[in-house]
């Protein structure tokens, strides 16, 4: 690690100004940030903790929608009482995020503003349409916010501060896990709502974070497994490495995606 100075602002205001700093970089959770300092990928000259700032922490229902705060942790959206009866396959999705350790210091801001091309968040804010609001004032829609991987709408200096998830008729997250890692080898989210159908793929595309349009159609006409039997990912567009082939991914989608419409009922 390299020297480096460390701020713990008591307010959003107290973040954002700090924020303005050379080579300043906010930490929350740090379950990506540390072992890249520690690894000497990433050299700030400050660092800005937003772990004690209640304002970004917290879950609320807000009409068809659910806001929850940047700082929240996963292990809070998991048993959040709220998410569970809202969106019962976003708390399920937070609670099976690494081991006990990651799910209780790593957040639902971190995740979404670092964009890893494996991480399960980003599906499931692509899939179900949120919103993610900044310290900025900008309320940018999922569909503009990840960009490519590790790659996201945030301009310098801004930080993700709550992030707002519609409520969908059904919906299902399901992910094969790097057994290693626990992050999403594959992982599909999928979505209803009374206007249609959106599916989201997390750790199996070259650009990171996708929505399948084609399953999406098929599913929007009937929302049912036979609607997107037969359907395959295009593969050209997919990751290969040791631990699958594109061909290999893309048929993991179209099980894990068949498999998710079955668990809407």
């Amino acid at each position: 690690m390299y020297n480096f100075d460390y701020l713990r602002p008591a307010s959003l205001a107290e973040a954002v100004e700090a924020m303005k700093g050379e080579d300043a970089q906010a930490i929350s959770g740090g379950q990506t940030l540390i072992p890249t300092l520690k690894a000497r990928l990433a050299s700030p000259s400050v660092l800005v903790d937003l772990s004690g700032l209640a304002e970004l922490k917290g879950v609320s229902r807000e009409g068809d929608k659910l806001a929850i705060g940047a700082a929240t942790r996963h292990a809070d959206v998991a048993g959040s009482e709220a998410v569970r009866s809202a969106i019962p396959a976003l708390a399920a999705l937070a609670g099976n995020i690494g081991d006990p350790a990651v799910r209780n210091r790593g957040t639902l801001g971190g995740s979404v503003a670092n964009n890893d091309p494996a991480a399960c968040y980003p599906s499931a804010a692509l899939a179900l349409g949120a919103t993610i609001h900044t310290s900025a004032g900008r309320a940018i829609a999922a569909d503009d916010f990840f960009l490519g991987m590790f790659e996201t709408a945030l301009e310098e200096g801004e930080l993700v501060t709550r992030v707002d998830f519609p409520i969908p008729t059904a919906a299902n997250y399901q992910k094969f896990e790097q057994p290693a890692s626990r992050f999403a080898l594959v992982g599909v989210f999928v979505a209803r709502f009374p206007g249609g159908a959106r599916v989201a793929i997390t750790g199996a595309c070259e650009g990171g974070v996708s929505r399948w349009d084609a399953a999406e159609a098929a599913l929007s006409s009937d929302f049912s497994a036979g609607a997107v039997t037969g359907m395959a990912f295009p593969a050209d567009a997919l990751i290969g490495d040791i631990h699958g082939t594109p061909a290999y991914r893309a048929n993991l989608i179209g099980v894990l995606t068949r498999r998710a419409v079955q668990a809407c009922g």
